[in-house]
């Protein structure tokens, strides 16, 4: 059996640069979409459409575009590609510390110190501070380099003070201090990604991390806060809420599409997961698309 690794990504600005800006659409796609790690942080805004969020052991879905703010060596994956229906995608990458050690220890700084705290965990923004920032995010394009880093410091000073948002992994999960451990965790994930259509058994995925069935279990609940099962059947459910969400196949066949082998165990799942059934779930959702 193969063992799947997160992928360490080196970011390098163009000289002359603290941060890096990058702008993907149609003609330009974002090819970065397995799971990898860097010590940067990282803010993208999605512009409209719908997808997955993967970040640490967080899984779900969002419409509507997306705005994440993911904290150094936390490890994602990419949350764009040909089937998403986005019209772009704006990435914001910079260390911590790329103004200077002693930049953000000035008191005016404090809410972006704050702000880079809280997203060790990642952090999704929503409301209308996802409008609005991504709007300030969208135009960065236009503006010259210095200009782009005086709206680059207001965007994240505005993040750091505005209260919608939700922190992605709970108790500021973080899988970053030890490379082996990066490692071990996500090759877990990175298997649940590419099989979570099939069954995966306690028994594989510990021989994966070469570990016995106890210890695994142990291991994955001190990392994720979750059972391997629970996060298991998260993943499915945010399949199944995209497929929901971005086609007209029967409820039966999203079902199994999702990894799931029972229709009455899926229903049930699905409502404790969302709060309703996929059919009302399918219903409301296309009532806010109108």
């Amino acid at each position: 059996m193969n063992k799947l690794k997160v992928v360490f990504e080196t970011i390098e600005p163009d000289f002359g640069h603290s941060f890096t800006y990058q702008k993907f659409d149609a003609a330009r796609p974002n090819k970065n979409l397995g799971w990898h790690y860097h010590p940067e942080i990282e803010l993208v805004y999605v512009n409209g459409g719908s997808g997955k969020r993967q970040i640490g052991s967080h899984v779900s879905h969002y419409t509507q575009g997306d705005l994440i703010l993911i904290g150094s060596n936390l490890p994602h994956c990419g949350f764009t590609d040909a089937c998403t229906g986005n019209t772009s995608e704006s990435v914001v990458q910079m260390k911590d510390d790329f103004l200077g050690s002693v930049f953000f220890d000035i008191p005016e700084m404090q809410s972006i110190r704050q702000l880079f705290d809280r997203g060790r965990g990642g952090i999704a923004f929503k409301g209308n501070t996802k409008k609005r920032i991504g709007e300030k995010i969208e135009i960065l394009e236009y503006k010259s380099e210095f200009q782009r880093l005086l709206a680059i410091l207001n965007i994240l000073n505005e993040l750091g003070r505005c209260e919608e948002y939700q922190i992605l992994n709970a108790d500021h999960l973080t899988v970053e201090t030890q490379t082996k451990e990066n490692d071990r965790i996500n090759a877990i994930f990175n298997y649940v990604k590419e099989h979570y259509r099939e069954p995966i058994s306690l028994e594989e995925i510990a021989d994966l991390t070469h570990m016995t069935v106890p210890s695994f279990c142990r291991y994955f609940k001190k990392v994720t806060q979750k059972t391997f099962v629970q996060f298991v059947n998260e993943y499915r459910m945010v399949h199944a809420s995209k497929l929901l969400a971005e086609n007209e196949h029967s409820i039966t066949d999203i079902c199994f599409e999702s990894g799931f082998n029972n229709f009455s165990h899926f229903n049930k799942s699905f409502k404790a997961f969302t709060g309703m059934s996929p059919s009302v779930y399918r219903n409301q959702l296309k009532t806010v698309v109108r």
